[in-house]
């Protein structure tokens, strides 16, 4: 006998979580079926930023000379598998593509209400969840530091380009870096400290959190396998470790992974993935790291988490499941150690995971239209993390009747 529920919500991660407790939230009875625990993939290792200002999207380069330098596949922000690009190009001339001003502009309009609403909704769920949650989170923004003038001189046009979406930063001088971060490299010139954007100690605990307030409030969170997932003449089934669950309702909110079940029921949405690394770090001495650090002509991150110093990679491009070739973390090592004070390595492997991305840098949120009860939450590119809860906001408005918040047109996926 089949286990009932509402709806069903596949995947786990902050997004997964955040769209099931908004839909317990209006009163719906929802099981969360994950292979794993909560928080275990992509939204265990990310930067741990909630981005607040990431209105303007990650675009692929226009310049001519840029793109050559990122065919040389010597770079640090950028590399690829030369035996992925057959498969990887048609997504690439997509990307490539929505870098005109005119769709830099559409992204932007459509993240513009997410980013404005995604720290009041982190913030109503760590008040919620109580307990450690507000402890993970620090309230002093990130800094992006540069190397020479011009790459400030481009960073601060970047940041005005914010103005308008009422995103709160500062720039720093060297001295006033300083001050904050007094361990940083001499070569740092200046900085942007962009203070309205959290930052977490410990991303995969605070998804747990959410997911224990979930559990607590009567959710169930079972072990199960997505890609069973089946339409049934009154709604959905899958199969997972306690037996069958059916539901009239069920959410795709697999990050990555959403195209192994999407695509067997008949959706060709271009879902790609760009793959990335960290590894912890001590630190030498005294040396004391208080600010998420991003070095802005270096392609990586530094951020201060409850295990070490996190060493976040670029982007990498290729299979989404092809065995793990940390190139990028062995090219920024060295120039990372220069940078600020970093000591041994405290794990044997470097972490991989998988950032799941839609050409024009929007998610997928909204209705499967080929099918009666089937939603979608995926394609969250870098900002899953970020955007969880005000993801599940849209959709549970969405689900439920509700007048959404913001147009829910402009993360159809009939958009591609």
């Amino acid at each position: 006998m089949a286990q009932r529920a509402d709806v069903i919500v596949l995947g786990a991660g902050m997004v997964g979580v955040g769209v099931a407790l908004h839909l317990q939230k209006r009163g719906r009875d929802v099981v969360l079926v994950d292979k794993r625990g909560a928080g275990e993939e992509t939204s265990y290792g990310n930067a741990g930023l909630i981005q607040r200002e990431a209105v303007i999207p990650y675009t692929f380069p226009r310049e001519i000379g840029v793109i050559l330098s990122y065919a040389m596949n010597n770079r640090r922000d950028a590399v690829y598998h030369l035996s992925s690009l057959p498969r990887v190009a048609p997504w690439l001339f997509r990307y490539w593509q929505n870098a005109a001003p005119e769709r830099i502009e559409r992204s932007a309009r459509a993240m513009a209400p997410l980013m404005a609403r995604c720290v009041d909704e982190h913030d109503a769920l760590i008040e919620a969840a109580g307990g450690t949650a507000g402890r993970l989170v620090r309230q002093n923004g990130w800094i992006k530091c540069l190397r020479s003038e011009g790459s400030l001189k481009q960073a601060i046009a970047e940041a005005k380009l914010l103005d308008a979406y009422g995103v709160g930063y500062s720039v720093l001088t060297a001295a006033e870096l300083r001050e904050l971060e007094p361990h940083v490299s001499q070569a740092v010139v200046g900085a942007i400290h962009y203070y309205s954007s959290p930052t977490c100690a410990d991303p995969s605990a605070l998804t747990k959190s959410y997911a224990d307030l979930f559990a607590r409030q009567g959710g169930r969170v079972l072990n199960g396998e997505a890609r069973s997932l089946t339409p049934e003449a009154s709604g959905w089934s899958v199969q997972s470790v306690n037996g069958p669950i059916a539901a009239r309702e069920a959410v795709i909110a697999l990050g990555p992974w959403s195209d192994d079940v999407f695509r067997p029921l008949g959706y060709e949405i271009p879902l790609a993935v760009k793959r990335g690394y960290h590894m912890h770090y001590g630190v030498k001495g005294n040396a004391t790291l208080g600010h998420a650090l991003l070095d802005g002509d270096g392609g990586y991150a530094l951020v201060p988490m409850s295990k070490g110093i996190r060493l976040t990679t670029g982007v990498e491009f290729a299979a989404r499941d092809a065995p793990p070739t940390p190139t990028q973390l062995e090219r920024d090592e060295p120039l990372a150690r220069e940078f600020f004070p970093l000591a041994e390595r405290l794990e044997a492997q470097p972490w991989m995971g998988r950032r799941p991305c839609l050409p024009d840098m929007v998610p997928v949120i909204g209705k499967g239209e080929r099918h009666q009860g089937l939603w979608f939450a995926f394609g969250h590119a870098h900002h899953g993390f970020t955007l969880g809860p005000v993801t599940g906001r849209l959709l549970a408005e969405m689900m439920t009747g509700e007048t959404p918040f913001t147009n829910p047109q402009l993360y159809s996926a009939s958009r591609f």
